[in-house]
Order: structure tokens, then C-alpha cells, then sequence
């Protein structure tokens, strides 16, 4: 008998749209494998009933975001002893939390850009224009105002002079309880691939260069906005950098099965780790696919590796 695998996927986070085709894709790749596989939407009232009636062996995670990349659906399937695809409850609770990631990656000598964090009540206190002072004194701009729970660079803007702040902050609140002003670090994006549990592999490192400049939620799900330039145009040193970084992150916040790592590295080679996505897109445009793929992984072969993955925490 086959094993019989549940994809969770849909959900209703601000990423629903893109988890459905990440689900999708996830959903052929192992039926090419042969397994007995089934998508479920989270987004369903009887999505716990589906899971028991359908008697998975194991739950492949496809959500994207909030109530399913957070933690909350990993602690979910631990209470039914059911295993599943990616990491744990805390890394992923961790890793989709940009503030607290940006606290482990400090505490461990992870380079990572300056940043501060404000709720809505402080604003609320000390005003707009205050908060818009206090921001402009201590960066130096432009700054990056993000959502800090949000995925897929939802609720993020780059700001360039100060009378775009009090847009850019209220933005951002849409999505989140708070806002996360960063500094901006110019230079080339990288993204690492890590795969494994206890041996980590790196997968071929991708440059990614947007049609607009700006990496975005268009820029990355519209076929033809963004470039991904494997290997990067970087020297042989920087990429050792960058993939040590990645290696040192993903260990620090404990992930596994695979997390992608994205980085900045500025043109005198210093590097800074942006985040890290512990159920990253599976999409026809996303990045994940694109790099196992340079390492002779074709996207069936990459979810059965994580299924085995999820199957033997050795691997």
C-alpha cells in the first residue's frame, strides 16, 4: 500500500492564493512519486474531520503565513501524532516572527540589518510625527517598514524620504499588531536553500534580480517580473559567506527538513541575513524548485526527499 499523504494547503492567511498553487504543485509531484495523496483546505470547517476520515499517514504542509507557516498548525499535528513535512512548532513559531528571528540571529553573531519596532499604542501616544522624527534620526533613509508575522513581503514598503513614513506604517498595521522599521542595506539578494535534519545540504544559491527593482509580492508570483541567476554573480568568497550564514541560521532557529535563507551582500562583500521561511513557495515561480533543480533535484524528487525526511528525523 502506498502512503497515504494529506496536503494541507489554501488556509486564510494574506498568502492563500499563493499556498493554493504551492498545494497544487506539491499534490502532482507526488502523485508522480506514487503516493496516495489528497489536498485538504485548511480554510474548511471539516478540515480536522478530512484529516481523520481519510486515515493520512503523514501531512504535507503547503500553507504559506499565519495558521500554518507560525507554528499553530505543526502544534496542531503533534497533539495528533501525526508527522508532517518542515519544521517544528518553535522554529516555526520563530522563523515567521521577522523580530524575534532578527533576536536569535543577534545572539548568536548573525549578522543581520539594524532595526526598532513599534506598536500601534505607541503611536497612538507619542504621534505620528514623533515617531516619524525618531525614525529619520536614527536611520538613515530609505528604511524598509515591515509586517513583521507576514510572508511573501506582505505589508512591506521602502520608504525614501520622511513624508512616506506615515503611509508606509499604516500599511504595515494592516497586517500586524506591530511594524518593524529596518535599515536598508544596498547590494545583491541572495537566497540559500538548506534541505536535511541532522545533514545539511546547500543547495545551489540563487541571485535574484526584480523587473522593478524592488522584490515584491508581484515581482515574485508573476511569471517574468524577477530573474533567479544560479550561480550568482558574486565571487567564489562572498557565496562561502553566504552559504555558512544560512547554515548558522537555519541551525540557530532549528529548522528542519528545509527553510530558505534570504541575504543581502553588499558590493564590498559584507553579508546580512534578511530571514529566513521555513515552508517557502513551491510555485512555478518560486525559488525553491528553481534551485534543487540546479542540483539535479526535479520538483518530484524534492517532495519525496521531504517526506522522508519528515518520516526519519535522521536524515
Amino acid at each position: 500500500m502506498p502512503l497515504k499523504i494529506g496536503i494541507l494547503y489554501g488556509g486564510k492567511s494574506a498568502e492563500r492564493a499563493v499556498s493554493l498553487r504551492s498545494g497544487e504543485a506539491i499534490y502532482q509531484g507526488l502523485k508522480q512519486k506514487g503516493y496516495d495523496a489528497i489536498k485538504i483546505d485548511t480554510a474548511a470547517l471539516d478540515f480536522l474531520e478530512q484529516i481523520k476520515s481519510n486515515k493520512v499517514d503523514l501531512i504535507f504542509i503547503g500553507l504559506h503565513g499565519k495558521y500554518g507557516e507560525d507554528g499553530t498548525i505543526q502544534g496542531f499535528l503533534e497533539t495528533l501524532d501525526i508527522p508532517y513535512t518542515g519544521s517544528g512548532v518553535l522554529a516555526s513559531a520563530i522563523a515567521m516572527d521577522k523580530v524575534f528571528t532578527k533576536k536569535i540571529l543577534l545572539a548568536t553573531g548573525i549578522p543581520t540589518p539594524n532595526f526598532c519596532t513599534y506598536t500601534q499604542q505607541i503611536i497612538a501616544q507619542k504621534g505620528m510625527g514623533e515617531i516619524c522624527n525618531q525614525i529619520s534620526a536614527q536611520f538613515s533613509l530609505p528604511v524598509v517598514i515591515k509586517a513583521p508575522t507576514q510572508g511573501s513581503t506582505i505589508g512591506i514598503s521602502f520608504v525614501k524620504n520622511k513624508t512616506m513614513l506615515p503611509r508606509a506604517l499604516a500599511q504595515s498595521f494592516k497586517y500586524d499588531q506591530n511594524v518593524m522599521v529596518e535599515e536598508f542595506i544596498s547590494g545583491t539578494e541572495i537566497t540559500v536553500t538548506i534541505i536535511g535534519n541532522n545533514t545539511l545540504k546547500v543547495l545551489p544559491q540563487i541571485e535574484i534580480v526584480s523587473a522593478t527593482g524592488v522584490y515584491d509580492y508581484h515581482a515574485k508570483y508573476t511569471v517574468g517580473m524577477s530573474k533567479h541567476i544560479i550561480p550568482p554573480r558574486l565571487p567564489d568568497e562572498y557565496l562561502k559567506t553566504t552559504a555558512d550564514l544560512a547554515l548558522r541560521t537555519y541551525s540557530a532557529v532549528g529548522c528542519r527538513g528545509l527553510s530558505r535563507v534570504d541575504l543581502i551582500v553588499t558590493t564590498k562583500g559584507k553579508a546580512y541575513v534578511l530571514e529566513i521561511n521555513t515552508l517557502p513557495g513551491m510555485t512555478e515561480t518560486s525559488l525553491v524548485p528553481d534551485s534543487a533543480r540546479a542540483a539535479g533535484i526535479e520538483f518530484p524528487d524534492l517532495v519525496d526527499l521531504l517526506v522522508k525526511s519528515a518520516l526519519d528525523k535522521n536524515l
